[in-house]
């Protein structure tokens, strides 16, 4: 069925909706939405917005091989293949006349995971990155194509609003438990709860962290901030020792 006949029931008794009848009646994904190059590659498009299913993502977070690079002043565009349709190009902002950036550059042949929010400009799509890193083990690309395919399925699934309520809305991932569940651990669970709830704008700093988490070792802080960072959850603002949540 094609997108513009895309409909979705919240529950028994609701209404159904499109997701190109106005943005207060569409299904957004919130968070983090793992992804293939396949997928967004065929997303449809929508007044620069981008719908799997009809359901507009947000974030995405894609796993592949590095084929090669370009560089620029401001930023590095890395072609990424994961195997599932053409590669996708991922725009990273840096500054590459920073002395403090060489060496920055992940080399072709790399696998890496990305986290960021697909964009076209003149019919090209490509990923601008929030978040790169390099793969430890390679069984994280197993691991992301699980997740891929679980969250096809609850996307699809007959009770989608109510699946996409309970696992994959904003709202729930204020909740610890859950939050657990996406493979957050009671340490990275309440660092990211503090960061999330300060309102300021140049976000949370460590030290207040420590303030707040005082039975929390400064070691085991840095280590869940690296985690949250690393996962697209946060982002540092003015200096390294202030973070935002990104959602």
């Amino acid at each position: 069925m094609g997108s513009h006949g895309y409909r979705c029931r919240s529950s028994p008794g609701e209404s159904s909706f499109s997701p190109y009848e106005g943005k207060s009646k569409r299904s957004r994904i919130l968070c983090m939405m793992p992804c293939t190059v396949s997928q967004l590659r065929s997303a449809s498009e929508q007044k620069d917005s981008f719908f799997i299913n009809g359901l507009e993502i947000n974030q995405v977070s894609v796993v592949g091989i590095i084929r090669k690079y370009k560089p620029y002043v401001a930023y590095v565009v890395y072609t990424l293949d994961d195997m599932t349709g053409a590669p996708l190009d991922v725009k990273q902002w840096v500054d590459l006349e920073d002395a403090s950036m060489n060496g920055y550059v992940i080399p072709p042949g790399s696998y890496i995971k990305v986290v960021g929010s697909l964009r076209s400009f003149q019919h090209q799509r490509s990923l601008v990155a929030f978040s790169i890193r390099r793969l430890e083990d390679l069984n994280e690309i197993t691991s992301h194509m699980l997740e891929v395919v679980q969250a096809h399925l609850l996307n699809n699934s007959s009770s989608c609003s109510a699946v996409k309520n309970k696992y994959m809305t904003k709202e729930n991932l204020s909740n610890a438990n859950d939050l657990t569940a996406y493979g957050f651990t009671a340490n990275q669970n309440q660092v990211f709860n503090l960061i999330k709830s300060c309102s300021l704008a140049e976000g949370i700093s460590v030290q207040n962290l420590r303030t707040a988490l005082k039975y929390m070792s400064l070691y085991d802080i840095r280590n869940s901030l690296q985690f949250l960072i690393n996962e697209g959850h946060i982002f540092s603002t003015v200096d390294e020792n202030h973070f935002k949540a990104t959602y």
